[in-house]
């Protein structure tokens, strides 16, 4: 029987509670509708190295490989050798073993390449011998995958010329759960709710901007309302001022996730990704823009390039600028077109942007029509 290998070089989440780790759980599920799809076995070679040796070394001694169409991995924040608890490899050989073997026997690999933040000062926390240490791995890790990999995977195409790995580069940005896509109304509520799901903590997520644009839309009368949902540590952690500052009779926070989340999905009209333009944003998509199209719910984004480029390609909202004035105008702007927006989630985001796209989009990078 044909298989294709999953490789992550580390132990995968049970209960995903980031992007990051989110991201390898549905690629894995979508991987396996893709499997059952075409007739494949998935082989799946994830933990520490030390699990990872033995699920290898059993796959060897069956020469499964010689029945492998392709081999999909991903990479972390962090080399892939350092991905063990400690970051203390107790097996190093394991990932080139698997890699090369790979290679001689012509399987192709493709790599999901999560993050390039150490190539920015302002955003690599390291200082001094530790960051030059770190870097100089980072960049070893791209001359492995370039040695090996056939295809490098990217959370966007504007992220490619950041990365140092020569080989085919595609972008493989994150994808919508498959679910019927359903939110309680079809016209906008007056006054208008708007949702924004994230970090509080950090000024690049833009909240203090949306925050300042609801002050403005609303300085005569309430047009609109704000629901908020972090994590309840951060809100602990906010100063006093930063907290008097969401204390507006339009402004709710809310600490849920899950189940709960969805409920409040339902209840609003549209989300905000106000992040902050910058170098780096411009190439991030965050894992929120599906999760919100997934809810069925339009947006509206900050002008940061790789989010745009996924916002219009239905289009599912409205792109402003990054300061409040121009936010309060893309509240304005997209009410007139609000149901349209809607729609466009409904007929075509998950059609070409859920996961299960996602694995058959690479596995199309990976070995074409083969099968």
């Amino acid at each position: 029987m044909k298989n294709i290998i999953i490789y992550y070089p580390f132990t995968v989440a049970t209960n995903p509670k980031s992007g990051s780790a989110l991201r390898p759980v549905e690629m894995l599920k979508a991987f396996e509708v893709y499997a059952e799809k075409h007739g494949l076995e998935v082989i799946v070679i994830s933990g520490n190295s030390t699990e990872r040796r033995v699920i290898w070394n059993k796959l060897v001694e069956e020469k499964k490989y010689e029945h492998t169409l392709f081999c999909y991995s991903e990479n972390q924040t962090i080399p892939l050798w350092l991905t063990d608890p400690g970051h203390i490899p107790k097996d190093w050989k394991i990932d080139k073993d698997v890699f090369s073997t790979l290679r001689k026997y012509n399987i192709p690999i493709g790599v999901f390449y999560r993050d390039v933040y150490w190539k920015f000062d302002e955003l690599y926390s390291l200082k001094g011998p530790k960051k030059f240490i770190m870097q100089t791995i980072y960049k070893m890790e791209e001359k492995f995958y370039g040695k090996y990999i056939h295809t490098v995977f990217l959370p966007s195409d504007a992220m490619g010329k950041y990365v140092n790995i020569h080989t085919e580069k595609m972008a493989l940005p994150p994808g919508g759960r498959f679910t019927e896509i359903k939110t309680s109304h079809h016209t906008i509520q007056k006054p208008f709710k708007g949702i924004y799901v994230g970090g509080i903590n950090n000024d690049d997520y833009g909240l203090p901007t949306l925050v300042e644009s609801y002050d403005l839309l609303n300085k005569e009368s309430v047009l609109g309302e704000l629901i908020i949902v972090c994590r309840e540590d951060e809100f602990v952690q906010l100063s006093d001022s930063n907290k008097e500052k969401l204390n507006k009779t339009y402004i709710k926070l809310k600490h849920v996730s899950g189940a709960e989340l969805q409920q409040v999905y339902e209840e609003v009209d549209f989300a905000f990704i106000p992040r902050k333009r910058s170098v780096y944003n411009d190439f991030a998509v965050p894992i929120k823009l599906v999760e919100y199209l997934t809810a069925g719910l339009p947006i509206i984004a900050t002008n940061c390039s790789a989010q745009e480029d996924f916002i219009q390609s239905g289009p599912y909202g409205v792109i402003t600028g990054d300061d409040a004035e121009s936010l309060v105008q893309g509240m304005q702007s997209i009410q007139p077109r609000f149901e349209e927006y809607k729609k466009n989630i409904q007929q075509s985001f998950l059609q070409q942007h859920a996961w299960n796209e996602r694995a058959e989009q690479a596995a199309r990078a990976l070995i074409g029509g083969k099968k």
